[in-house]
């Protein structure tokens, strides 16, 4: 039987995620400064036109992939409503996620955090990305308050920044010496002590 012929969309979605691919695995490989639209498009099997037709510029094409990277990181938290039970799903999650550095997702947008350091572009575009994960991490945090499920008294601010201070540092940790931590211990641990720091139970980071 002869399979159904892909429509426009479909092809489109095929090539942006090839195309998407490609740059991950540059950016995975070598480093932003690797990353042209040339190179993607070469990698991709697809022209240079092609490239700036559905991205315009590498600065375009960098935003696309620093989303991509995001979205969807810890699978299951869209079905969950927000509160303690999702952000300790998300802390377990992330760091449940660090096992697999070697997907060039991943590691590319782990080497683009660090390089928006000197990067003003970039520094702006992570301002957002960070924002969006500190947004959901409120969400999550007055809930639990909301519903009696967190402490009343938990400096919600304090408590984003910490989280993701700390999960993003264990990532460049991991990245950069990987056999340093002991994950499967360091998941129990973390989450261990986001639970006792979120309800009172113990001493935490956020007491």
């Amino acid at each position: 039987m002869t399979a159904p012929a892909r429509t426009q969309k479909q092809r489109r979605e095929e090539a942006e995620a090839a195309l998407l691919d490609a740059a991950a695995e540059l950016v995975a490989e070598q480093g932003l400064r690797a990353l042209t639209l040339a190179r993607v498009g070469e990698r991709a099997g697809y022209s240079r036109g092609l490239v700036t037709h559905y991205f315009g510029s590498k600065q375009a094409l960098v935003e696309r992939l620093a989303r991509a990277a995001q979205s969807g990181f810890v699978p299951g938290l869209a079905d969950l409503p927000p509160g303690p039970d999702r952000l300790l799903r998300l802390v377990d999650g992330y760091l449940a996620q660090q096992t697999k550095h070697e997907r060039p997702l991943n590691r590319a947008f782990l080497l683009l955090w660090m390089e928006a350091a000197t990067s003003p572009d970039l520094a702006r575009l992570f301002a957002d990305r960070t924002e969006a994960f500190r947004t959901d991490l409120r969400e999550d945090l007055t809930a639990g308050i909301a519903e009696g499920t967190i402490r009343p008294d938990l400096p919600v601010e304090e408590t984003t920044a910490a989280i993701v201070a700390q999960l993003r540092g264990i990532a460049i940790q991991l990245l950069v010496t990987p056999e340093s931590l002991d994950l499967p211990a360091l998941r129990v641990f973390l989450t261990d002590h986001w639970r006792r720091a979120l309800t009172g139970g113990g001493h935490g980071l956020t007491r």
